[in-house]
């Protein structure tokens, strides 16, 4: 059983293919073992911009451009959204899914709370519709793993009005502000028990195959309890910090963006691309044997995310 790798079929064979040549052979000293791309939020929407938010819909058609030329400048294993492609309605797909057509490297996509704002006949085909091997998966080359996670599972906007599954999601969601947790937010999701065995055992086998590994997601988990985290941030950060090789956990949501480190992890938010009327934002993070490095381009920081010995 194969389960959720992207090892087989389709696009997932085209990125393994790729992406298992990286790192495999000696890299040159003065060069990383590879790179790759990061988008956040873009949030497209063929919309008037929310000025009070800054959030300027629309133009998110032109700094995504932007950035697959400046990506497609790079020699890259694959370039990842980390959700919130649209704002909203299904037809926002096709304005911006064929920009992401130019790039040279293949694309990764996570989906976000946003991308689920369209008619409840739609939510089933979200994953087929970006080109996603399943909401959750991982892949691997040159010794690394990537994780990619649906932290929407759990959240009320995810399934349709009157399904069971939106009972659950609503009826969590008021507990968590019955007792004032700070990210009891219909906007924040959650994983479900099925996940977070798929996550425990994956990272075990990263573990066992010494595959350093980057967990990546939408939603924000460290610090603990802010009010764009995940529903369920503190019992992810708990897993993923009982294994050592996991290096980094990579989302958006938060379009402001952040750091922390904790226990020897990064937890690295990037910024939205969907803010501000014309300044950008996105990075490429060269991977070294000893460090990840940043390069932010507009408002992304650059920043050196060392590598925890062990």
């Amino acid at each position: 059983m194969v389960g959720r790798r992207v090892l087989i079929g389709g696009a997932g064979a085209a990125l393994f293919a790729r992406f298992s040549g990286f790192g495999v052979t000696a890299a040159a000293a003065d060069a990383p073992l590879f790179r790759f791309g990061i988008v956040a939020d873009p949030q497209y929407a063929p919309a008037v911009p929310d000025l009070k938010r800054d959030r300027h819909y629309s133009n998110s058609l032109g700094k995504l451009a932007e950035a697959v030329r400046a990506f497609n400048r790079e020699d890259l294993a694959f370039v990842a959204t980390l959700g919130d492609i649209i704002d909203r309605s299904w037809e926002s797909y096709a304005h911006i899914l064929p920009i992401y057509d130019g790039l040279t490297a293949p694309r990764v996509f996570l989906l976000g709370n946003r991308d689920h704002v369209v008619a409840p006949e739609y939510l089933a085909s979200l994953v087929r519709n970006a080109g996603m091997p399943a909401a959750h998966y991982d892949f691997s080359g040159g010794g690394w793993r990537f994780v990619v996670l649906d932290g929407n599972e759990g959240g009320v906007f995810a399934h349709p009005p009157g399904s069971a599954e939106r009972h659950a999601a609503e009826a969590r969601l008021a507990e968590m502000a019955a007792r004032g947790a700070p990210n009891a937010a219909a906007s924040n999701g959650a994983m479900g028990e099925v996940q977070f065995a798929w996550l425990e055992a994956t990272l075990a086998r990263a573990r066992d195959a010494e595959e350093k590994t980057i967990v990546m997601g939408h939603y924000p988990i460290y610090p603990l309890a802010r009010p764009h985290n995940q529903l369920d941030d503190a019992r992810l950060v708990a897993l993923l910090e009982r294994f050592p090789n996991v290096v980094a956990y990579f989302n958006g949501h938060d379009h402001a963006g952040a750091y922390a480190e904790h226990a020897g992890r990064h937890y690295l938010n990037f910024c939205g691309m969907v803010q501000t009327v014309a300044s950008n934002a996105f990075a490429v993070v060269e991977v070294w044997p000893d460090r990840l490095q940043v390069r932010g381009f507009g408002r992304e920081p650059s920043r050196t995310l060392a590598i925890a010995a062990g």
